[in-house]
């Protein structure tokens, strides 16, 4: 992925050189089983997100020490500032040709915990988007599971993160957030459960959209990194993390569809950049 010299946001806080939150003790990524880790892998469920904003779960305290910039030779938070702000420049113009303004997300970079107005975020959620406060959050040692443990490597992989959570973002400015948290209470778990599959499915494909406006633009991609994309999609599966970690696949459980759907919505959205083209609420076929 060519990135280096490309612009960095400024919407990027590092809380990494503090305590990482107020209260709650810090849990490393190292320090859970892989399962528990790769069950939150893209970001946090719907179905917990949506749980803490009822107020349920988690103490909704917020950080409130000052923000703070990563170090200038931080490569990694380099990288992930660079890829934030190609994806602001990217979903500005859609926004704006579609006659509506984009409110840029910021990105909290972390270690083992922290306060958000979603509740106290932990590394072992995997990287996280917060609908309350508009901010995603990474614990940057994520991506060496990524990598490691999970056997998805590549930077355009981690780019892959990135954008998924920025698609929850935009999926939130588009009310489908709203829409989702409406529906709890009126549908049982297993029907609550496949329309939080079609908003993971939609993120995915978001993040395709990106990727496609990103290369138009900018010439990003070389070669392999759509493999690399590809690969992360096929290893975070609902049925591929169920048959790893416990050797048999509950389809009624799925929160954020199988590897082939996860696979075939980026490629969707990368082949076609239209956001229209990323409606999974309303195909019979995922």
């Amino acid at each position: 992925m060519k990135w280096e010299g490309n612009r960095q946001s400024d919407n990027v806080e590092d809380r990494r050189s503090g305590s990482g939150g107020l209260g709650g003790r810090g849990i490393g990524i190292g320090s859970v089983a892989i399962a528990l880790v790769v069950s939150y892998f893209l970001g946090i469920s719907p179905l917990t997100v949506l749980n803490l904003l009822s107020g349920g779960g988690l103490d909704g305290q917020t950080q409130s020490a000052p923000a703070q910039k990563p170090p200038a030779d931080d490569r990694m938070a380099a990288f992930v500032s660079t890829v934030l702000a190609d994806t602001e420049d990217v979903w500005k113009e859609v926004f704006v040709q579609g006659g509506a303004t984009y409110q840029e997300p910021k990105l909290v970079l972390f270690r083992g915990t922290t306060s958000t107005a979603c509740g106290q975020g932990q590394a072992a959620m995997g990287p996280f988007y917060c609908p309350s406060d508009q901010n995603v959050y990474i614990d940057l040692d994520f991506y060496e599971t990524l990598k490691n443990q999970l056997g998805a490597p590549g930077d355009f992989a981690q780019a892959y993160v990135i954008a998924h959570e920025v698609g929850h973002h935009v999926q939130n400015l588009m009310g489908i957030t709203t829409k989702m948290e409406q529906m709890r209470g009126r549908v049982n778990q297993t029907e609550y459960n496949a329309l939080s599959v079609r908003l993971e499915l939609q993120a995915d494909c978001f993040s395709g959209v990106w990727a496609n406006h990103a290369q138009a633009a900018r010439q990003l991609l070389e070669q392999g990194d759509v493999e690399e994309a590809m690969n992360a999609a096929a290893r975070i599966g609902d049925d591929a993390l169920q048959r790893a970690g416990k050797g048999q696949v509950v389809p009624d459980s799925f929160t954020h569809g199988t590897s082939a759907q996860r696979q075939r919505w980026f490629e969707t959205g990368l082949k076609n950049g239209n956001v229209k083209g990323c409606d999974t609420f309303s195909t019979r076929a995922l």
